[in-house]
């Protein structure tokens, strides 16, 4: 009897012991949870009204007045007795209380109740364009994010640049631009404010190639459009090779009257005592070998070199 007391007080005390902790660990588990949704929320907009839009129109016990309309190019529908009614730019709630509003204030009901339900979307979809694999108008029914969109377009291309533009409709001379740089943690691409009519562009990011006889040849990214220095591109290119010709070494630039060439002495660079030039999207660096003859030959070469040069995405 008495082993059966201490159990049974050994078992109340660790049940006195357990039930806070049991309850705080609920309340923080609630809590967690409130902050991830709240925190992942992305917000809705309300779809309005478009030319172009299937229009489904239901006024209560009235079949006459009921039926599908199709919204014209001015934004109207022709509501049947009532006549023609401008619903663009109104969600379908606004719409339904407006009709109301015109069949009460026409005297064709004395009470009407209308619902209206949009049955097909034209204009409301997202246009995503620039390095993406599908580019093309993607549908925005309900909650959805920028990397919802660029995934629906198959994802970004390797030569997607960082910088993403996303234009709202109405808007143009205000553009967003973010970076999406893809680092663990980085939550502006699931927060993102996109809304329907939207225009997303990613960016091209830009190419320098470095080609002869470095230790890797091949074409380098610049993110963000960024710019790179010819030292800069000889090091990613992991340096030149001893057999290298380092005051041959010839920048070839596209610009709008042609591609222009010009030396660049790397020796004299190197030792800081000539200007180390800033190279841009599409340059062309090429350091020939000294066991080269005819230099002009081999920068005759360059051009079908770049087609098949390895591109490396700058760390």
């Amino acid at each position: 009897m008495r082993r059966f007391y201490l159990l049974f007080l050994i078992f109340n005390f660790t049940a006195a012991i357990q039930l806070p902790l049991l309850a705080q660990s609920t309340e923080a588990v609630a809590a967690l949870r409130t902050e991830v949704t709240t925190s992942s929320a992305v917000r809705a907009y309300a779809l309005q009204i478009a030319a172009g839009d299937l229009l489904d129109i239901s006024v209560f016990d009235t079949p006459e007045l009921s039926g599908k309309l199709r919204v014209d190019e001015r934004g109207h529908v022709s509501l049947p007795i009532a006549g023609d009614f401008a619903v663009a730019s109104l969600t379908a709630p606004e719409a339904s209380r407006a009709i109301e509003s015109k069949l009460l204030g026409s005297n064709i009901l004395k009470d009407p109740h209308v619902s209206v339900t949009i049955l097909e979307y034209a204009t409301q979809g997202v246009t995503v364009l620039g390095e993406v694999k599908n580019p093309g108008v993607y549908p925005l029914l309900g909650s959805h994010n920028l990397l919802d969109l660029v995934s629906a377009a198959g994802g970004v291309t390797a030569n997607a640049g960082k910088a993403v533009t996303i234009t709202h409709r109405g808007a143009h001379e205000r553009p967003v631009i973010l970076n999406m740089d893809g680092k663990a943690g980085s939550d502006t691409a699931f927060n993102l404010d996109v809304r329907p009519g939207d225009t997303i562009m990613v960016s091209h990011a830009g190419i320098v190639y470095v080609l002869g006889d470095v230790g890797k040849p091949g074409g380098f990214l610049l993110e963000n459009n960024g710019r790179l220095t010819a030292l800069q591109a000889i090091a990613l290119a992991q340096g030149t090779n001893r057999t290298a010709s380092l005051n041959k070494a010839k920048l070839l630039r596209k610009t709008d009257d042609g591609r222009e060439e010009e030396s660049i002495p790397l020796e004299k660079i190197l030792a800081n005592k000539a200007p180390d030039p800033a190279l841009g999207d599409g340059d062309v660096l090429y350091v020939p070998s000294s066991a080269a003859k005819n230099t002009l030959r081999a920068v005759e070469a360059i051009l079908p070199a770049v087609a098949g040069a390895a591109i490396y995405r700058v760390p």
